[in-house]
């Protein structure tokens, strides 16, 4: 099902092992097979924009890419079918916000264990960094940061109603189909009510960008530190993210998170037998997808 309740359409958690993101991402989206079996090369100049690997670093981070991938098709292709089953299960009848938020905890929990997954291969690649490349990706976050304030910060109130509408809306037509008027109204609606807070995320995001510069620095800066520490301080980061500290962004995160299941569930609810039978169909489409890939 789309989550259009979500800020990103796929759930984007460690940057410096951005590899798992996009197998992750291209699990949840049901991107073009291709990209999904390209995705060694396209997560290496991914990366590669963030750190500027060199010759040594190359291979290795190449081989690690190949190795996630085969682990993905292999143990996490069948765990994404079988959510895409529930969901086809739900998607013909009307749901409540309790069971949205299930499905969407099922996703969570499956990107968190691909996280996991690569924790060694990310350890590996954070000890060999330079602060050379740890500047490199503290000039990628600014850059990143400034298309945020731009697309965000500078805005008026209503033009960032304006562009979650939007958002939601391509997502939501996307998955049943063209809306009516009185759907879209419930979506302006829904966009104009978000608790959103795009001065708390941005706070947020850069206060991970800093954890996580000064945990690669802290790492470099040791003397030869153990590949089990590395690994230990990077699986504290990641949980860190997936489970953020008692505080203001907690109470937001969680906030939106059940205000995103209720928005899903009121929108559904409203679709059309023909709207939902569209929405089946995707899901369908997404279900064979992935057992193609998965048997290759």
């Amino acid at each position: 099902m789309p989550t259009f309740f979500n800020e990103n359409r796929c759930s984007n958690w460690v940057r410096i092992i951005g590899a798992l993101l996009l197998a992750a991402g291209l699990a949840a989206c049901s991107t073009l097979k291709l990209a999904y079996n390209n995705l060694p090369e396209f997560g290496y100049w991914w990366l590669d924009s963030y750190l500027d690997f060199d010759g040594t670093q190359t291979p290795r981070v190449r081989d690690e890419l190949d190795r996630l991938l085969a682990w993905h098709r292999r143990n996490e292709l069948p765990q994404w079918i079988g959510l895409l089953q529930k969901a086809q299960a739900l998607a013909p009848q009307d749901i409540t916000p309790a069971q949205t938020c299930e499905l969407g905890d099922a996703v969570r929990a499956r990107l968190l264990a691909l996280a996991e997954h690569a924790e060694p291969a990310g350890a590996e690649l954070a000890l060999s960094l330079t602060p050379a490349q740890l500047e490199q990706l503290q000039r990628k976050y600014a850059r990143q940061n400034a298309d945020y304030r731009d697309d965000w910060l500078s805005k008026s109130p209503q033009a960032r109603q304006t562009k979650r509408y939007e958002q939601w809306l391509d997502r939501s037509e996307d998955f049943y189909g063209t809306l009516d008027s009185s759907q879209r109204g419930a979506l302006r609606q829904m966009a104009a009510e978000s608790i959103f807070d795009p001065g708390l995320f941005d706070a947020e995001r850069k206060r991970r960008q800093g954890v996580l510069l000064a945990t690669l620095r802290g790492l470099g800066n040791e003397r030869n530190p153990p590949p089990a520490e590395a690994q230990r301080v990077l699986h504290s980061y990641i949980r860190s993210v997936a489970e953020p500290p008692a505080g203001r962004w907690r109470e937001q995160q969680q906030a939106l998170w059940q205000e995103g299941c209720r928005n899903f569930a009121a929108l559904h609810n409203l679709t059309s037998p023909a709207q939902r039978e569209h929405a089946v169909r995707r899901l369908q489409r997404y279900e064979t997808e992935l057992r193609e890939l998965s048997a290759q």
